[in-house]
Formats: C-alpha cells, sequence, structure tokens
C-alpha cells in the first residue's frame, strides 16, 4: 500500500534566495502532511490547509516578512561602554 504521496511543490524566493518548497502526505506520520523547502526547513502539519498556506507564505513572503528578513541581515550595534555603567 501506498502511505507516501505528492501533494505539491511551490516555487518562489525568501532571504534573496531562490526556493522549492516541496509538500507531501504520509499517513504513517501522527502528523500526515509536511514540507520540506531547499533551505532546509522541515515541517509537519495535520491539515491541507495549514500546510498550503505554510509553504505559500515561506515562498512568497509578505512585505512585513521581508522586511523583518532585512532587519535579521542588518549589523547588530553595541551600546558605548559608558552607558552600560551609568546604569
Amino acid at each position: 500500500m501506498l502511505t507516501q504521496l505528492w501533494v505539491g511543490t511551490y516555487h518562489g524566493a525568501h532571504d534573496g534566495q531562490r526556493v522549492v518548497v516541496t509538500t507531501t502526505r504520509n499517513d504513517e506520520q501522527d502528523l500526515p502532511y509536511g514540507l520540506q523547502c531547499t533551505c532546509g526547513l522541515t515541517r509537519r502539519f495535520t491539515d491541507p490547509v495549514g500546510m498550503d498556506r505554510a509553504a505559500w507564505r515561506h515562498t512568497h513572503p509578505t512585505l512585513w516578512d521581508r522586511y523583518k528578513q532585512r532587519l535579521r541581515r542588518l549589523p547588530r550595534t553595541r551600546p558605548f561602554p559608558e552607558t552600560e555603567n551609568a546604569r
């Protein structure tokens, strides 16, 4: 009996990289629906709707998601030593 079915593929980009997300269904798992991205992300879901939403948003980030990605790439600044001791 075939328990793993190919469900879909999502093509897109995030963090400036082209990515492909493959979604599958495996009835032998507790959470039967899963997604795997070429960036290394792997997640499992109980329903196909949640999986589809996560896969779509991962490959097509919203404006707010892209803004957060840019903030993560900015270098972090450290406070001056004299301001830490002033407290």
